[in-house]
């Protein structure tokens, strides 16, 4: 992972499985001190993006319904290709596809805490 700072920034979650949302959604919340959004699938994710106000980073499963994770990297880089995706996955042969897809980095799951404060480090702070 590259360092990055932005200031102000809006995260989002997007996973389909309501454990690892919650918790991804709560360690950031106490990391960055402020409001993480979560989506538990792409589509519902991309809706929000289309918006004026999309995040700056997100943070999404590989296998998430909707738009999978690919899908949504691609059409998120497309729209907004200054802002960070991340995507995650327990299948070790999605990291080299979420990289050649352009990912910014790629979470291995189960994720740890210390997973998500080394995103922290690396992206918000």
């Amino acid at each position: 992972m590259s360092q990055v700072s932005i200031t102000n920034v809006k995260i989002a979650v997007v996973d389909g499985d309501l454990l690892v949302r919650d918790f991804v959604t709560t360690v950031l919340m106490y990391c960055v001190n402020r409001d993480v959004l979560s989506f538990d699938n792409g589509m519902a994710a991309w809706r929000y993006i289309e918006g004026a106000d999309s995040p700056d980073i997100i943070i999404s499963e590989v296998d998430v319904s909707g738009l999978n994770g690919f899908e949504l990297l691609a059409k998120f880089k497309a729209k907004h290709p200054t802002k960070k995706c991340l995507l995650m996955s327990a299948n070790p042969d999605d990291e080299q596809i979420a990289r050649d897809s352009g990912a910014d980095a790629f979470l291995a799951k189960p994720v740890s805490v210390n997973d998500l404060f080394r995103v922290v480090e690396a992206f918000v702070v």
